[in-house]
């Protein structure tokens, strides 16, 4: 097969399999250099692949590298990672190009607007130059990432093994305990990972009613009172704009499959609300004043505001 490699983008990716350090992606666009003895990275000496890093440095139209660091990893997993370092290594390269090739089986810009431009390949790395030399350099960039650790996490012999789990890599851990380059999320290294806390009901409520009492804050409101309750009703929060004053129901399903929102203000719930609002205005002896309900509808985890609606 023939590729023109003037108007080419290769990509290849280091550091899949490593239990520490970050994933690196190689973006190269050689345009019209010719650069002799160009492979798949893990065929040449180090001394070699570091010529040439400089040579493709030098002259090739442009290239980038992506970085995702082991607590990226760890919090959006692996699949998630391959995509985003590939994102930041193209946005990176300036030169035209008109193809790119990704090494392997598969489109990690897919879902981008240059997703339709990609073709993926088996050994690419082995066959297109382009793709050789983003291996090549993504390789070096990586290799002396981890040479620099050995220095600041001495024992774990980091320039060696490159945070593959060799048998020194695994003897190192089980006697010093894992760094802070270690990704927690992968099989053999998750007994490390701390226990996660379970929060409780209340907990995920009353963080809920923070973010709402803060988006209300944010709009003009004075908050009067939150959770306010009598033996027989409740109403998460009252506030004040505008001599207005706002009685709001807040309703806050961490997934879609909750269900909740708005449609959690059934005419039962509504009645209630009228209820608390009028015990209230009797305890606080509040005369002429504008009265509204609401309800402010909060979804995700971390918790985030959907919508505010006036319900009467």
């Amino acid at each position: 097969m023939l590729y023109n490699e003037m108007m080419i983008m290769g990509i290849d990716e280091v550091g899949r399999g490593p239990w520490a350090g970050p994933l690196v992606i190689g973006a190269v666009v050689l345009g019209g250099a010719k650069i002799e003895g160009l492979t798949d990275s893990k065929k040449l000496s180090k001394k070699r692949r570091e010529e040439l890093d400089v040579l493709i440095r030098e002259q090739a139209a442009g290239f980038g590298l992506g970085w995702v660091s082991p607590e990226e990893i760890d919090t959006i997993g692996l699949s998630a990672a391959l995509r985003l370092a590939t994102v930041r290594a193209v946005e990176q390269v300036k030169a035209p190009y008109h193809e790119i090739i990704i090494d392997g089986t598969i489109n990690f810009l897919q879902e981008t607007t240059k997703g339709k431009y990609v073709t993926t390949l088996a050994k690419g790395d082995l066959l297109v130059p382009s793709i050789s030399a983003a291996s090549i350099i993504a390789k070096v960039a990586r290799d002396a990432y981890m040479a620099e650790q050995d220095d600041i996490y001495p024992g774990y012999g980091f320039k060696s093994h490159v945070g593959y789990g060799t048998a020194a890599h695994i003897t190192a851990i089980d006697q010093l305990g894992v760094t802070p380059l270690h990704r927690l999320s992968f099989a053999p290294l998750k007994k490390y990972a701390p226990v996660a806390t379970v929060k409780t009901t209340k907990q995920i409520g009353d963080e809920a009613e923070t973010v709402a009492a803060d988006f209300l804050i944010h709009r003009g409101h004075t908050i009067l009172e939150r959770n306010w309750k009598t033996k027989f009703c409740e109403i998460d929060i009252i506030s004040n704009r505008l001599d207005v004053i706002f009685f709001t129901e807040v309703k806050y399903r961490r997934s879609a499959a909750q269900g909740g929102g708005i449609a959690a203000i059934t005419p039962k719930k509504l009645q209630q609300m009228r209820f608390a609002t009028e015990m209230y205005v009797v305890k606080n002896d509040l005369r002429n004043v504008d009265i509204r309900l609401a309800v402010l509808t909060m979804k995700n985890e971390p918790p985030e505001v959907e919508d505010f609606l006036e319900v009467e």
